[in-house]
């Protein structure tokens, strides 16, 4: 990909001057609106290769492409051959088959999960694909189909520092992998689990939309999680790892005392002035003022 200028103000950033951070978006659906890495690469301090083999979806992604955004429409998974299943709502779309008992206690789901088409579908290994050359920042959601990515996924995810990854807690698909799976495996990649960045709560059948009681009458069905590298082991990582942690944590997710943490490990290092905490401290606060109306 080439290179891309840094944006206006990027260079401000007490943790900017350092390689882009380079984003793998796998499920790049737009349906869910802007993706919390927008505030990186509006900031000109990251790239994203996103991957969407839903034809429709990924023809709308191209038109974004610029230096910044690259789409490829590769299913990611184990490199073996499978069946993509194409639902009614398109965000249900899985390699995996719908699990119509499941589906069925919850509201509306078993018709936006009907399926309207099997597509024959080659996956790739994520460590086979040639176009990604470095890893820092993992977004994935592909309804189920996570934990083959990590397991086929280890060179590129052991320079990584950041993980974000839909966990199901109902298995909304036949032999899909929960929370449980996927928290163990990365654990085993060296992530820890730092915060939910949302949840999906749904209510249960018969009950509907319309019906007073369904505010109390959900079921957790799914959330985004964002594993990070271990906080107690920052001495283990690069400058750079150090860098691009600080950076995700506070652009994409305002969770400051990430940043705090990785600002105060260079500072020991020598890489960045002792003040350098106080001047990210006086940054947020600007950002959190409103801006003047004209």
């Amino acid at each position: 990909m080439p290179s891309t200028p840094p944006a206006p103000g990027a260079a401000s950033h007490v943790l900017s001057g350092r390689r882009p951070v380079e984003i793998v978006d796998i499920g790049a659906n737009p349906i869910d609106g802007e993706p919390p890495y927008a505030p990186l690469l509006e900031q000109g301090v990251a790239r994203v290769t996103g991957f969407e083999p839903q034809e429709s979806a990924y023809a709308e992604l191209t038109t974004r492409e610029d230096g910044a955004h690259r789409y490829l429409p590769y299913a990611v998974g184990d490199g073996a051959e499978h069946t993509l299943r194409l639902c009614v709502e398109s965000g249900f779309a899985s390699m995996l088959e719908p699990d119509r008992a499941q589906l069925g206690l919850l509201t509306d789901f078993p018709r936006m999960a009907s399926v309207t088409d099997r597509i024959p579908m080659a996956t790739r290994r994520l460590d086979d694909i040639t176009e990604i050359e470095q890893l820092d920042y993992l977004k994935i959601d592909i309804q189920g189909g996570e934990l083959d990515v990590f397991r086929h996924g280890r060179r590129l995810l052991a320079r990584a520092v950041a993980v974000q990854t839909e966990v199901g807690f109902t298995r909304l698909y036949e032999d899909q992998p929960t929370f449980a799976d996927l928290d163990l495996e990365l654990r085993a990649h060296g992530f820890v689990p730092h915060l939910f960045v949302n949840t999906k709560t749904w209510p249960l059948a018969p009950l509907q939309w319309a019906d007073p009681l369904q505010e109390q009458a959900r079921h957790l069905v799914e959330a985004d999680v964002l594993y990070v590298r271990d906080l107690a082991r920052l001495d283990v990582l690069s400058e750079d790892q150090l860098h691009h942690l600080g950076l995700i944590c506070d652009l994409a997710y305002a969770s400051y005392g990430v940043t705090l943490l990785c600002i105060a490990e260079l500072v020991r290092r020598g890489v960045l002035d002792p003040d350098s905490a106080r001047i990210f401290r006086d940054q947020v606060a600007v950002r959190a003022q409103p801006t003047p109306s004209r």
